[in-house]
């Protein structure tokens, strides 16, 4: 397909989305993926830190679990000024999408890490600071060869879910990993046609043996489910602004 024909393809995918629907895969995504890592905000209170730019004063979360919340709405805006730009994922992007995610709440944010790391109860090893760059290079160019030749949904999907777990596996920043490889998850999910993939925290247990075991089979079967659900709930927003419009 030529770049032109992407575009316009991405361009279409895109106007299909209504504001109510970006806004709710945003609280969704913000909600559940800062969950995964121990944030204790409500999906209520997220909806207010997202849409309002408050937390309920009810509330005993911590400004680091505020920031941590309210940073995905930046990172995600740009995720969808990249992708209506047509712009291939990068390192730059990744790196960007850290940053956003991290502002406020870490020194090195945007920057592979400088110190070895480990992931709290796994049994393998990350990858070294020297040779992280170099990874995560191939890892982004290796998808989009894999892309490239596929033959089918069912293949892309393979490799976009193959590539999370080994960039999780990297684990290329000091902190922020998780929440920047979800997003870059669906950085490609959403460039490729597919609905986002929100991975709900109460299935934090499941999400974390698949990457540790590479149990990419399961990882897909799990998705695809998660997929043909937010596809039902995608349609169901655009009638619901259907029926806005045909009310006025």
């Amino acid at each position: 397909m030529s770049k032109r024909k992407e575009g316009e393809r991405m361009k279409r995918f895109l106007d299909t989305f209504t504001q109510d629907y970006l806004d709710d895969i945003l609280v969704r995504l913000a909600h559940h993926s800062a969950g995964i890592e121990g944030n204790t905000i409500s999906l209520p209170a997220t909806v207010s830190i997202i849409l309002n730019g408050t937390l309920p004063t009810s509330g005993k979360a911590t400004v680091r679990e505020f920031y941590e919340i309210e940073n995905h709405k930046q990172a995600f805006e740009h995720v969808i000024q990249h992708l209506a730009n047509e712009d291939s994922l990068s390192i730059e992007i990744i790196k960007e999408i850290h940053s956003d995610l991290t502002d406020r709440l870490q020194y090195d944010r945007g920057q592979f890490k400088k110190n070895e790391n480990m992931i709290i109860g796994s049994e393998f090893q990350t990858a070294s600071p020297a040779e992280t760059p170099f990874l995560v290079q191939q890892l982004v160019d290796n998808l989009e060869y894999r892309l490239d030749v596929a033959d089918s949904d069912d293949d892309k999907l393979l490799a976009i879910l193959d590539t999370h777990i080994q960039f999780e596996r990297i684990h290329p920043f000091s902190d922020g990993n998780g929440r920047t490889g979800r997003m870059t998850l669906n950085y490609s999910l959403l460039q490729q046609g597919f609905p986002p993939l929100i991975i709900e925290k109460e299935t934090k247990a499941q999400y974390i043996e698949f990457l540790g075991n590479q149990d990419v089979d399961g990882f897909v079967q799990f998705a695809k489910a998660l997929l043909d659900k937010e596809q039902k709930r995608m349609q169901a927003f655009r009638n619901m602004d259907q029926e806005r419009i045909e009310f006025k």
